[in-house]
């Protein structure tokens, strides 16, 4: 029997060894899902919606619980699992609030005897490759839209937060789901691999770019409906007006959250020269009153890395950019204590010839560079084959927002950052993606259009 190790990235310590699939296995729940799809698309919106608030009903009296086991899997400090199941449940009253009136049939034209009507007919079976950095956030943008829409679903969650998606399985199952409805698909990337080679409807993929042009290319051959989020460069631009301190405390927050582990960080920081060095000294003193430590205490703001290999980025980051020039101003180096601790670290004197400014960090690592103007600001931004956010912090929305149109990413910051709302559209361009969750047409997503031309008898 194929089996999976989860381990505890803050101790290094086995927690457990599950059961874990074989191709032949994801074959054969893939035909499951194929056969239970049109009993499920036939049972009434509102019913499914009100299973989906059954779910709800069982996070929330879950949570506590919820939370522990994944900080245990993952090592996101407590507090910030907490934080992450309480904007699930505002995510969940989203899709339940938004779902009946988005799908409904939408008449848009009628004369004389001829009436046109659009129809959202759900995909039908739908592959979901979640990541394991938001566990329950990323995988609701796709499963509670896609089984609300009337479709089926195969979710893999990482093999780095398995225990969280089993447990997100066992909670929809609990409020009503079929077990051939949503079907748990646990393994490594091979069991992705196998899983995206299926013939299903959609593939929904949360991931590196690597890996998402491989889904690309597989599913542009069979014509697959696809949607990637992938990963970012995200920068932010400080202006010359702002309050330095408060700046440099919300931009420290954006980059170190989570450890730095958020495909929406701040992972790239420009500052005009007249505050740089206020900037600068704000930041350093912000990144070091953080508390790196046991993320199962509820004081922890900085836990270890969910994956050991990312150690090995972090470490050729920095030396690279010591090598072209960088200076240290915080941390630079592992921890000397189990566990895939890395400390904080703030890089100065930076620029674009070096990795730290140009490939994904994915960790408590920040490049901070200084800029003579907006226009050069702008410049920089844009020098990535990123594009899923940015940021500007100034006192003038109109100065914000012209610099803003120019720079090429899905979601624009003006005064914040590190922010998703399921409201609004979440999308990349370039290198993070391919299509959308979230918002109204997060919901479409999982649905192709029907139209119809009705003309009655004259």
């Amino acid at each position: 029997m194929s089996t999976l190790t989860i381990t505890n990235p803050a101790t290094g310590a086995t927690i457990r060894t599950v059961p874990a699939d074989t191709p032949d296995d994801v074959t054969a729940k893939v035909a499951r899902a194929r056969a239970a799809q049109p009993a499920w698309r036939r049972r009434s919106l509102d019913e499914r919606i009100g299973i989906i608030r059954a779910f709800r009903e069982i996070i929330e009296r879950d949570k506590a619980t919820l939370a522990a086991l994944t900080t245990s899997e993952v090592g996101k400090p407590l507090g910030q699992s907490k934080n992450e199941l309480n904007g699930l449940l505002g995510r969940i009253d989203f899709f339940l609030a938004e779902s009946a009136k988005t799908l409904a049939p939408e008449q848009v034209f009628s004369e004389g005897t001829m009436v046109e009507v659009i129809d959202h007919e759900p995909l039908g079976v739908v592959a979901n490759i979640s990541a394991w950095n938001y566990p329950y956030f990323v995988g609701s943008n796709v499963f509670v839209p896609a089984l609300i829409a009337g479709n089926t679903v195969l979710y893999k969650p990482s093999e780095f937060a398995t225990l969280t998606g089993l447990a997100l399985a066992d909670a929809l199952h609990e409020a009503g789901v079929p077990k051939d409805v949503f079907i748990p698909v646990v393994g490594g990337g091979e069991i992705g691999a196998a899983l995206t080679s299926q013939p299903v409807d959609g593939v929904f993929f949360t991931g590196s770019y690597a890996t998402g042009k491989k889904i690309a290319d597989a599913a542009g051959k069979s014509m697959t409906r696809v949607q990637l989020e992938l990963g970012g460069k995200d920068p932010v631009y400080v202006a010359d007006d702002v309050d330095a301190a408060a700046a440099a405390a919300a931009t420290a927050d954006g980059a170190f959250y989570n450890t730095g582990q958020s495909c929406c960080a701040v992972e790239r920081i420009y500052v005009h020269d007249a505050i740089y060095d206020q900037f600068v000294d704000a930041f350093v003193r912000e990144v070091g009153g953080f508390v790196v430590g046991d993320p199962t205490d509820e004081k922890t703001y900085i836990g270890p890395l969910t994956r050991a290999a990312q150690l090995a980025v972090l470490d050729e980051q920095i030396a690279d950019a010591k090598k072209r020039g960088a200076k240290v101003a915080a941390g630079g180096q592992r921890l000397d204590r189990p566990g895939n601790y890395f400390a904080p670290t703030v890089l100065l004197n930076v620029d674009h010839s070096m990795a730290v400014m140009r490939e994904e960090s994915f960790g408590p690592v920040i490049g901070i560079q200084r800029v003579k103007d907006d226009a050069e600001a702008a410049s920089l931004m844009n020098d990535t084959q990123y594009g899923l956010t940015a940021g500007v912090y100034t006192k003038d929305r109109a100065r914000a927002e012209k610099l803003l149109r120019d720079v090429d990413a899905g979601s624009a910051y003006w005064n914040c950052c590190d922010r998703v709302s399921p409201r609004l559209p979440w999308s990349g361009r370039g290198h993070s993606g391919l299509g959308l969750t979230l918002s109204r047409y997060g919901i479409l997503a999982f649905t192709k259009p029907k139209a119809w031309h009705l003309r009655s008898p004259g």
